[in-house]
């Protein structure tokens, strides 16, 4: 599969460049992540609330918009979590590895997951980007939602658009300081997703890439993408897994939780994640949250419908789906 990564070449201008160094020129609107007023630049490389007068620092090219003492709560979370995946081999220190993704592995260490989410981008590019592209003919705000090493952000801003990459992770491996490798330019902002730290009615597109699961509160955090949309925005669920029967999804858990247990020494469960999605779930967060889904399926392939086929007989249970997840809120339609 060859990457489809600029059918309309949007130019954005030196003064609306993502992840410009003059807080002023950033094509986002911040906003407090406690009171979500409006962020004051006082100097190139810091904001203020003006209501309590909390100070939020740019550093290493990070934008650090956590509430106060929340890096303490996330703080068991991030560790155990860094150590998850650089024992799984994530990460490279040539930056050739960050930019041939997602349609490539150099590393070769994990070459089958990246097959995946390179349908799933490819998914995300047929059926939702290119329309929008053709329909608004202008470049897009998004946000990358659980953005990681920002591989998502990269091939959005090839396209042309404007990416916040927002994530708990700021290392250099597989969190937000990877933004050192792209030769493209994004805003880099350490937030949960709860607490977005941008002004309401801003964004075209909200995209959870291969994080809604880390998500506590489903309801919470959908309502919270949803105030900073525009009216006609959408929101994305990218690489989530979804299962038919919750039963399912609670053996998941479990199974990940033992193993993680008899390799790491933890269950990697610091965070009460709900980890998984089902279609009645589905279904009760469009009627209480007011969302109307579109639901497509990116095409993994012969090999990966026979590995769901073996995954089933050795679990005896039924094997996740990643489908591409699109919502529009009732109010936008």
């Amino acid at each position: 599969m060859s990457p489809n990564n600029s059918p309309k070449a949007f130019l954005a201008t030196d003064d609306t460049l993502p992840g410009s160094h003059n807080a002023s020129a950033c094509p986002f609107d911040f906003a407090c992540p406690g009171c979500h007023s409006p962020l004051q630049s006082m100097a190139p490389d810091e904001l203020t609330c003006p209501e309590d007068g909390q100070v939020y620092p740019k550093i290493d090219g990070i934008w650090r918009l956590l509430r106060p003492g929340r890096s303490v709560d996330f703080e068991q979370f991030i560790r155990e979590y860094e150590i998850v995946r650089s024992q799984e081999g994530r990460g490279s220190q040539d930056r050739e590895y960050y930019r041939a993704l997602p349609f490539a592995d150099l590393s070769g260490r994990l070459a089958r997951d990246w097959k995946i989410r390179a349908r799933s981008y490819q998914a995300l590019i047929d059926q939702l980007l290119e329309p929008l592209e053709l329909l608004w003919d202008r470049p897009m705000k998004i946000l990358d939602v659980g953005a990681g090493n920002c591989w998502l952000s990269n091939r959005l801003s090839q396209r042309g658009h404007l990416v916040a990459s927002v994530d708990l992770l700021t290392n250099s491996s597989d969190g937000l300081g990877c933004h050192i490798f792209y030769p493209t330019r994004f805003t880099p902002v350490q937030a949960e997703f709860d607490c977005l730290p941008f002004r309401e009615v801003q964004a075209d597109l909200v995209v959870f890439n291969a994080s809604f699961h880390y998500s506590t509160r489903y309801e919470t955090t959908l309502r919270e993408a949803q105030r900073v949309l525009r009216p006609d925005g959408q929101l994305v669920i990218l690489d989530t897994p979804i299962y038919h029967g919750a039963n399912s999804g609670r053996q998941m858990v479990r199974e990940r939780e033992q193993q993680f247990s008899e390799r790491y020494g933890f269950p990697s469960n610091a965070l009460p994640s709900e980890n998984y999605l089902t279609h009645d779930r589905l279904k009760e967060l469009g009627e209480s949250v007011g969302i109307e889904w579109q639901i497509a399926v990116p095409n993994y392939g012969l090999g990966w419908t026979l590995d769901r086929l073996k995954a089933r007989l050795r679990a005896r249970r039924e094997p996740a789906a990643f489908l591409l997840l699109i919502g529009r809120f009732a109010s936008e339609l």
